[in-house]
């Protein structure tokens, strides 16, 4: 059993920066990529960004990609989400996810989410 808290979040000007941090228990949590989703309001939810167990490698969204930085730290069991050059339709709620299946496309265990607002 992996738990997931999410924190970090808060209110920020665009052009801004936030850090998100995803605080897991468990003993798992370091032996299986993780990632970073959100949702907006009256929107789905979505992929942000991914890393792999080992922290090698990672992956991003397309409207995120040079922006956001993912990074993992197995020791302490923790992820982050370095935020920068903030934008309004980054203003979601942000939810870490660990235990990605083999094939990348789901996540066992997810966290209550931490609510970042980028105000313009």
């Amino acid at each position: 059993q992996v738990q997931l808290v999410e924190s970090g979040g808060g209110l920020v000007q665009a052009g801004g920066s936030l850090r998100l941090s995803c605080a897991a228990s468990g003993r798992t949590f370091g032996s299986y990529g993780a990632g970073w989703f959100r949702q907006a309001p009256g929107k789905e939810r979505e992929f942000v960004a991914s890393i792999s167990s080992s922290g090698g490698s990672t992956s991003y969204a397309d409207s995120v990609k040079g922006r956001f930085t993912v990074s993992r730290d197995n020791a302490k069991n923790t992820m982050s989400l370095r935020m920068s050059s903030l934008k309004s339709e980054d203003t979601a709620v942000y939810y870490c996810a660990a235990q990605r299946s083999v094939d990348g496309t789901e996540y066992k265990y997810w966290g209550q989410g931490t609510q970042v607002t980028v105000s313009s």
